[in-house]
């Protein structure tokens, strides 16, 4: 049997990849299932429901991202104490961040649950989409507390040398939410109802199963301790995972306004279009952000064992990776718009069409965008929040809302589908200057 990789080995880039890819195709899978109740709505369901959790979920993965702030920062912070031989102040920490997490998913849980109706209308939700938006709406929140600590453990399962363990508990969580869409959707006929109630039990898995895996001690380097909650580490964390956090605040509220441009350019088939574009584009910036995930534990141990050899290696293989999968992608998403759009609205010739170069124009940004994710992801494997959240504000906020309201000015509706590419591009240049910039100080080139 092939020996476990650890975060302290040296690595290869095979090693570094072999180490990687379970938390990439763990990104992944969990879009796979994303992009299924989407699947199963549009085709089942049909386009005012599909056209509801669209809406939705931006707010959704808005309330949700406490998971993702706490996961990295504190991803980030306890692969540097294991580095510098602090385990005990690690596995403290650790329980600290789990108890911190599920109490503001449950806050926003019961804060939220009320102003559902409120929030669809404001949304620009319209006829049957209200009905559906707050019934989908009302159960996914129900589901927060799983989902918040879902997004958090699995940043965690690489810190603890065990990312196969980290996949083998999502594809279980996908798994249980594609068999629930099928039972709930297309044969008992519930429509969102059926997604909503498949999602939030697949999240319980995802969500649950760590937290018993992660209370057993026994042959671990990573486990439940006393919790610490020291205000100073805290703020840290909640620092240094501000760009993650930001990140997907960002991505949801600029959803938001995209959303608000197609309803007042093109309607309903608009947000239809966008619901596709980012269904595909999950997949597409999952081996992106996996890749982010797997490596960020290893970059954050050699940081603080202040090995520097290592440090180096690591990031210059990190940077032909994205080098070689940025323009596979690319090419393999201009092949496949088509058939990629034909998943969601093969019964309509005309959105089909719309979809497909929808999607063919938004993938050249994936050209660029690969370098940007690791980039912040990079500087906050280093504790570095400030910049990575620099990097992540240009890429995901600044960059993209002015595009967004410009190119539709200049190109039509083809501008807002290049609005992506326009700021990941500009957002390049802010992410090659920060490297450039502080290259001495972290001495990895």
């Amino acid at each position: 049997m092939a020996t476990r990789i650890q975060i302290s080995d040296k690595f290869t880039f095979g090693k570094l990849l072999r180490f990687a890819v379970p938390s990439i195709i763990m990104v992944i899978f969990m879009s796979l299932y994303g992009i299924v109740d989407g699947l199963f709505v549009s085709n089942f369901a049909g386009d005012a429901a599909f056209t509801a959790i669209n809406l939705f979920l931006p707010i959704f993965y808005i309330l949700g991202s406490v998971g993702f702030l706490l996961g990295s920062g504190g991803c980030a912070l306890i692969a540097k104490m294991l580095g510098e031989g602090n385990a005990d102040g690690a596995r403290r920490n650790f329980g600290g961040l789990v108890i911190i997490t599920a109490t503001v998913g449950a806050t926003f849980t019961a804060i939220i649950i009320p102003f559902m109706p409120r929030i669809a209308v404001a949304l620009g939700a319209t006829g049957e989409a209200v009905d559906h938006f707050i019934v989908y709406g009302t159960i996914m929140i129900g589901g927060l507390i799983p989902f918040t600590l879902q997004t958090f453990f699995q940043y965690f399962f690489a810190v603890a040398d065990r990312p196969k363990l980290g996949l083998a508990i999502t594809v279980g969580a996908g798994a249980t939410n594609m068999l629930g869409d099928f039972l709930l959707i297309y044969v008992a006929k519930m429509g969102v109802t059926g997604t909503a109630i498949a999602t939030v039990v697949g999240e319980c898995v995802g969500g649950i199963i760590p937290l018993a895996y992660f209370f057993v001690k026994k042959g671990k380097t990573l486990y439940f301790a006393k919790p610490a909650f020291a205000l100073k580490t805290i703020g840290k964390i909640c620092a240094n995972g501000s760009s993650e956090m930001i990140t997907n605040l960002s991505v949801s509220a600029v959803s938001v306004i995209y959303n608000f441009q197609l309803l007042k350019y093109i309607g309903d088939s608009g947000v239809i279009a966008y619901g596709i574009i980012m269904y595909v584009s999950f997949i597409f910036i999952g081996c992106f952000l996996g890749f982010s995930v797997g490596t960020a534990p290893i970059i954050g141990y050699n940081y603080g064992a202040q090995n520097t050899d290592e440090l180096k290696s690591v990031f210059k293989k990190s940077l032909l990776f994205y080098a070689v999968s940025a323009v596979a992608l690319t090419a393999i998403a201009e092949l496949l718009a088509k058939p990629l759009a034909m998943i969601f609205v093969s019964h309509d010739a005309a959105l089909l069409d719309f979809a497909t170069r929808a999607i063919r124009i938004f993938s050249i940004s994936f050209v660029i965008s690969g370098f940007n994710i690791y980039a912040s992801a990079f500087f906050t494997a280093l504790n570095n929040g400030v910049i990575s959240a620099v990097i992540s504000i240009s890429r995901t906020l600044l960059f993209q809302i002015g595009a967004v309201f410009l190119m539709p000015l200049i190109f039509g509706i083809d501008g807002i589908w290049s609005a992506t590419i326009i700021a990941e591009f500009v957002t390049l240049t802010v992410s090659v200057a920060c490297v450039i910039a502080l290259r001495k100080k972290y001495d990895y080139l």
